[in-house]
């Protein structure tokens, strides 16, 4: 009873946070599978595919395939270059100033998201190494950082930083090969003026950043006119928002290191004016007032346009866009799914994850260290980092988004669901399974030795 006690209270500790942005997630999640299970399952078809229509000057702007998209497509292919906007950002701060910004400190967590990703395609190709399945052997390569990240807060601060950082680090090289995976795999019929278009507006943000143009409204309208072409161009429209992120300026107006001067300055030039007030309205003069304004100003100034823009985008993603895709793409249709169907798509998607991805993760990563390339991160140890491995084998959100991708098409959609299937089974056991391990390892390290 003690020991079931102790594995329930990092669940418990879970549902003590405010709503958070991966609750949310996990709630839109649930009602997608309860909707598509039960009499509401007709509706719920309804709202993705009622369809999605905005015409500027004449012309329908979310019109792909010579149709104008429904909801589920609005949210695969515009609201999803959103959250890889944000994606690309987190990449450029890693490699700029994180845990990617040198080869020392890039190459332990790089190796083990290669393992992570080659060692969970083979295993899925070992279930489905021929047919139409077999498109989806890239679905299991990914991990949804929010999730693992979830798991390891809801065990505490005995989680080694060492942790954190590696599995961090580990999801965004893991995201950079999806990104690569999408793009290579995942375009057709590649229309090369539309992209040299593109490309070309890519350019233009990426010139006018170096020559400090900072406004966040240019580059939004950028990444708009950079996303519109992709559509047309056969590349999926996600690679617009990571590249687009790539030319957002890192560099602020003003350094940090000049502010407080700046602002000591200004708040010195501030006048005494007598301040008018009656109860709690209170009047400022003219020139107080545009004395405080240019003190905003110079505090905006001293965070950088790639940061501002990550600040907007943040809770977007995490309370909007992600929560719509998992509602969109998560209906999974339980009873369509026969005995037969189990030992195809969603066991090979099930090994991917759940087998392959912690094998990849921790012997390619142990493999490196054995070699003395690079040294034990503090507090890292086999133990921890094979409960942190099997934690990478929650795919989820960007499982599904490749599943998605995989089985477009009518006739593959049955495998759709079955992949779905595979997904969720594997990504639970896989937080569970991380749990138990690493809260083993944490307590055994923190039992007081006798």
């Amino acid at each position: 009873m003690k020991q079931a006690f102790r594995f329930i209270k990092p669940l418990e500790r879970i549902t003590q946070f405010r709503p958070s942005a991966t609750m949310m997630l996990f709630i839109a999640t649930v009602l997608a599978v309860i909707m598509a299970n039960s009499s509401l399952s007709g509706i719920y078809y309804e709202i993705l595919d009622y369809p999605i229509s905005l015409q500027i000057g004449g012309q329908e702007v979310f019109y792909h395939h010579g149709e104008t998209m429904t909801l589920l497509q609005f949210v695969n292919d515009v609201l999803m270059v959103i959250f890889f906007l944000a994606v690309g950002l987190e990449i450029k701060q890693e490699i700029l100033v994180g845990e990617l910004s040198s080869v020392k400190k890039a190459l332990l967590p790089i190796v083990g998201a290669t393992g992570g990703m080659i060692i969970p395609i083979l295993f899925f190709l070992l279930v489905m190494h021929e047919g139409p399945g077999m498109r989806g052997a890239a679905i299991p390569m990914a991990t949804d950082i929010a999730f693992a990240l979830a798991v390891l807060a809801a065990l505490g601060s005995r989680v080694p930083t060492s942790l954190k950082i590696f599995l961090t680090a580990l999801a965004v090289a893991d995201d950079i090969g999806g990104i690569i995976i999408i793009a290579i795999f995942y375009s057709s019929h590649i229309h090369f003026g539309m992209l040299a278009i593109a490309f070309a507006i890519l350019a233009f943000m990426y010139i006018m950043g170096c020559m400090r143009v900072n406004s966040l409204l240019f580059y939004f309208v950028g990444t708009f006119f950079v996303w519109l072409f992709f559509l047309q161009s056969g590349i999926h429209t996600t690679i617009a928002g990571v590249l687009a992120a790539f030319t957002i300026p890192a560099r602020p107006g003003l350094h940090a290191k000049n502010l407080r001067a700046e602002l000591r300055s200004l708040f010195e030039a501030m006048p005494d004016d007598k301040i008018r007030q009656a109860g709690n309205s209170l009047v400022l003069s003219h020139t107080q007032i545009s004395v405080i304004n240019s003190m905003r100003q110079r505090t905006r100034n001293a965070i950088s346009p790639m940061q501002l823009m990550e600040g907007i985008l943040s809770p977007i993603v995490g309370y909007f866009v992600l929560p719509l895709f998992a509602f969109a793409n998560a209906g999974i249709t339980l009873g369509g799914v026969t005995a037969d169907a189990l030992w195809g798509v969603p066991l090979a998607i099930f090994l991917g994850l759940f087998v392959g991805k912690p094998v990849g993760i921790y012997f390619f990563t142990v493999g490196f260290l054995k070699l003395k390339l690079c040294p034990w991160p503090q507090g890292m140890n086999r133990l921890n980092l094979f409960g942190l491995s099997i934690l990478g084998g929650i795919g989820f959100t960007v499982s599904l988004f490749i599943a998605t991708l995989s089985y477009t098409s009518a006739e593959h959609l049955h495998f759709l669901n079955e992949a779905k299937l595979g997904i969720f089974t594997s990504s639970i056991l896989a937080a569970v399974a991380g749990m138990v391990v690493l809260r083993y390892t944490l307590n055994r390290n923190s039992a007081p030795t006798k």
